[in-house]
């Protein structure tokens, strides 16, 4: 039986905030997005804000209604880059295989070292413990023989706590919790089964697996096959390449975007963006992502496959206008869109073959070579000195995230309170 660790830094960037600022560490702090670019929303807060209602995501005006002297900073991601480091450091002396889930949460495979769960236990508290001695910020971790109850544990009890699940234990402690506290059951699969009467995880696992696939596609049999604790998805590998599992940004817009035209500008500057930082690194990807926002604050996200596997802004842009055009109809107008690459491939391992009859994979080629062209001009005289066209129509809308040096990547998919 595998023992698996989730860890989550609890509150994370407000706490590492309150490590440089100690005198803030009893009063209500948040981190939020600047209101002048339109990213006015809590990204993180502490313990005192959250007991005052302040919920990550919401509006800072909302935030500070719940809790009139909440202190706000700006975020500094160095530092949490900083920190994230320290603490996977810290799990590297107890597992090689090691998954990052976003900055602050990873899972470890600590089997090697702990053949039962209750000794796993004790080296979850043992990370738990050092992390606070040496990093001065606290951790929950959840254990058990799989990732999805293994992250349902660290969500549990929070802060500073460790919760054990295991196969004896699971139906109790897992079985009554809302359906939507599961990891990928978000608000439109939590609506389809809230319709079938299914409300919590133990009416999943207990669902007829077809009922559940009628409903929402293949996606019913893996929800299923994760309540009843089958999930034998790995932990990977930690080496020097992964991390990257995708490549990709977003960008909360100076305005809200009403058109089409809007829309393929900012997913052009995105595109460009990407396609760029995989070329820098080497990589290809043959799977497309894109994440809208509305200005109501509603979220969608879409995917898919390329024909090629590739790394130009060119195949990118129409593979994001057609997910767009396909499933967002532009009646809410849209605040923040974003595109991410995944599936990805070193360079040097596509050994795709052009085709006779299909011109795709020639058009990339072709591509790939000229981009990488205006890569080599961009870096002697600047990202400016080249634009597309269509860049121009609106210049409020025409920054570009390597100007700024902004490398942030999507969050991975997730099912986040």
């Amino acid at each position: 039986m595998r023992s698996i660790l989730h860890c989550d830094l609890n509150n994370f960037f407000a706490s590492v905030e309150c490590l440089y600022r100690p005198d803030l560490k009893d009063k209500p702090v948040a981190v939020g997005g600047s209101t002048k670019s339109r990213h006015g929303i809590i990204l993180a807060k502490n313990m005192p804000a959250k007991t005052k209602g302040v919920k990550t995501g919401e509006a800072l005006w909302q935030a500070k209604q719940k809790c009139p002297g909440l202190i706000v900073l700006p975020p500094h991601m160095e530092q949490y880059v900083h920190f994230s480091t320290l603490a996977r450091d810290i799990y590297l002396r107890y597992a090689t295989r090691l998954e990052s889930f976003g900055i602050d949460e990873c899972w470890l495979d600590i089997t090697a070292k702990a053949d039962t769960l209750s000794k796993a236990a004790e080296i979850a508290d043992e990370i738990r413990l050092t992390v606070k001695e040496e990093l001065g910020i606290t951790i929950s971790i959840g254990v058990s023989f799989n990732k999805i109850f293994a992250k349902l544990g660290s969500d549990m009890k929070k802060p500073d706590a460790i919760t054990l699940i295991t196969k004896e234990n699971y139906r109790d402690i897992v079985w009554p919790l809302p359906a939507d506290d599961m990891l990928y059951v978000g608000k439109a699969t939590k609506r389809k089964l809230n319709n079938l009467n299914i409300f919590t995880i133990g009416d999943i696992a207990n669902a007829p697996v077809e009922l559940l696939k009628d409903v929402l596609g293949k996606w019913g049999q893996v929800v299923h096959t994760y309540a009843l604790g089958q999930d034998t998805s790995p932990v990977a590998l930690f080496d020097e390449l992964s991390d990257t599992k995708s490549v990709g940004n977003s960008v909360t817009t100076p305005r809200d975007l009403t058109s089409k035209d809007d829309i393929k500008q900012v997913f052009y500057v995105l595109c460009e963006s990407v396609a760029y930082r995989l070329r820098k690194h080497g990589l290809k990807g043959n799977v497309l992502q894109i994440h809208i926002r509305s200005n109501n604050l509603d979220i969608m996200e879409r995917q898919c496959t390329l024909s090629n596997y590739s790394s130009t802004s060119a195949s990118m842009i129409d593979a994001c206008m057609e997910l767009f055009n396909n499933n967002y109809s532009l009646k809410v107008p849209v605040r923040s869109l974003g595109m991410r690459i995944t599936g990805l491939i070193p360079e040097h391992e596509d050994f795709t073959q052009l085709s006779m009859f299909d011109t795709t994979g020639e058009k990339d080629y072709k591509n790939d070579i000229l981009e990488r062209k205006i890569d080599d001009i961009r870096g002697r005289f600047g990202h400016h000195i080249i634009h597309r066209a269509i860049e121009l129509r609106d210049t409020e809308l025409q920054h570009s995230p390597i100007d700024k040096k902004i490398t942030h990547s999507l969050p991975s998919p997730r099912n986040k309170k």
